[in-house]
């Protein structure tokens, strides 16, 4: 049987237009089948109504019927281990090569690196493309070559780099008459990969001028809907990183610099794949940490006493959602005031946020704890009380959140703050010197 199939993996880019991997693989000459993998290493542990599978998993049914309606074609899902899902493939179709996007992740880049072996033993080529941000890996160095480790300077070599860079885009909307007819294809339903539908939805995203322009003033007040709700949509890769930079580069530079925050925190997270367990600042791993599972049970739950924080876990467990300043105060809190391993916090919002990223969530909670890269001094430690006063003045965001504020039921303060403060100044010092 003469090879003459190339297969689009589908994974952080479920879009059809500007994709850098499928554009590739429809170029290729080759006919191409575009498939995902629903792989139980990555679902293990999820909660059986997990709101982001059930966004994928109506993402890729969308797809599905747009590639039926206007191209005769599909897109084959499947539930497995992606070694055992491409022994099959191999089986029913005859591969030339396999084309998908860069994955940054340490279990991914593991993955990929087994599958690549894999399958060039069968002389099939794995063929991956940069996608999932503009600039990666040692793109964006410093001049001797060695990665960045402060955002400041990273961002200025970043924006030096775009400015004499002409990105690439990929019309891949236009080349789809090259997409395999042969239908029906593999499906798969939620049950079948052990889930049932959320009662959570991933909110649309919003990135209009008004937005933009107000974003620098209103980003930091939680009550004001002034974000973009983007997050997600860029984990997911249902939007194109090429296109939302471009648009947001006409009215926002503030807005563009949290971008390049995002691909900062993916470079270290490439350069230096020990802080997804460990400190980047190594002495910060001498810290002794309370780790009380009753305080921390509290933080979860949003009933710790302090209004501000309560808000943002209540925000959480409801929506999948927290606002970007209150994600700072929860984080801060849990770290300083109670002193309890980052590690606990970065979990639980891996388990939560609908937009979670290891790179960013990993980056942040270092950065808030200290011990990351460009990290805030372990001495700043955010008083709630003075957050709220600064961002939240007239409680609108904390009465969303919190219906028993200001009741008999609702908790008094889990620790004094001036207490709290002066503890963890102590744990650190002992710490780090």
């Amino acid at each position: 049987m003469t090879a003459s199939l190339a297969v689009f993996w589908f994974r952080r880019d479920l879009r059809l237009d500007d994709n850098a991997g499928l554009s590739h693989a429809l170029a290729s000459g080759h006919t191409v089948l575009p498939i995902f993998i629903f792989d139980p290493a990555i679902l293990a542990g999820l909660p059986r109504d997990d709101a982001r599978v059930t966004f994928i998993f109506d993402t890729l049914q969308a797809l599905r019927t747009e590639l039926a309606q206007k191209h005769s074609s599909s897109l084959a899902l499947y539930h497995g281990k992606p070694l055992e899902i491409f022994d099959r493939i191999l089986r029913t179709y005859p591969v030339a090569a396999v084309y998908t996007n860069h994955d940054y992740e340490p279990y991914a880049r593991e993955r990929d690196e087994t599958i690549r072996k894999w399958l060039q033993a069968r002389s099939v080529a794995f063929n991956t493309y940069k996608d999932h941000v503009l600039f990666e890996k040692d793109e964006v160095v410093k001049d001797d070559g060695s990665p960045y480790g402060v955002y400041t300077p990273y961002m200025r070599k970043w924006k030096q780099v775009y400015s004499q860079t002409t990105p690439a885009t990929y019309a891949t909307a236009t080349k789809l008459t090259n997409l395999i007819k042969q239908a029906p294809l593999p499906d798969v339903s939620l049950s079948e990969i052990g889930f049932t539908r959320s009662t959570i939805a991933i909110p649309a995203y919003r990135l209009d001028s008004e937005m933009l322009q107000h974003y620098a003033c209103d980003r930091d007040f939680p009550a004001i809907p002034g974000t973009s709700q983007l997050a997600p949509h860029l984990r997911f890769g249902t939007v194109s990183i090429r296109q939302i930079f471009r648009q947001a580069l006409e009215d926002s530079d503030i807005f563009c610099n949290e971008l390049i925050w995002r691909e900062f925190f993916s470079q270290i997270l490439w350069h230096f794949p020990h802080t997804q367990q460990r400190s980047f600042k190594p002495q910060y791993d001498r810290i002794v940490w309370r780790n009380d599972e009753a305080e921390f049970k509290r933080w979860c739950e949003g009933t710790t006493g302090y209004p501000i924080v309560d808000a943002g876990m209540r925000q959480l467990n409801a929506t999948g959602m927290m606002h970007n300043r209150v994600r700072m105060i929860t984080a801060s809190f849990l770290c300083k005031h109670l002193l309890i391993d980052w590690r606990w916090g970065e979990a639980y919002f891996a388990q939560k946020l609908l937009d979670y990223d290891m790179a960013s969530n990993v980056g942040n909670w270092q950065w808030v704890a200290g011990c990351g890269v460009d990290a805030a001094p372990y001495f700043r430690i955010f008083n709630p009380s003075a957050q709220t006063e600064k961002f939240d003045k007239q409680l609108a965001y904390i009465q969303t959140w919190i219906s028993d504020w200001h009741t008999l039921t609702y908790p008094a303060p889990i620790v004094d703050h001036t207490f709290a403060r002066e503890r963890c100044l102590q744990a650190y010092r002992q710490a780090v010197g």
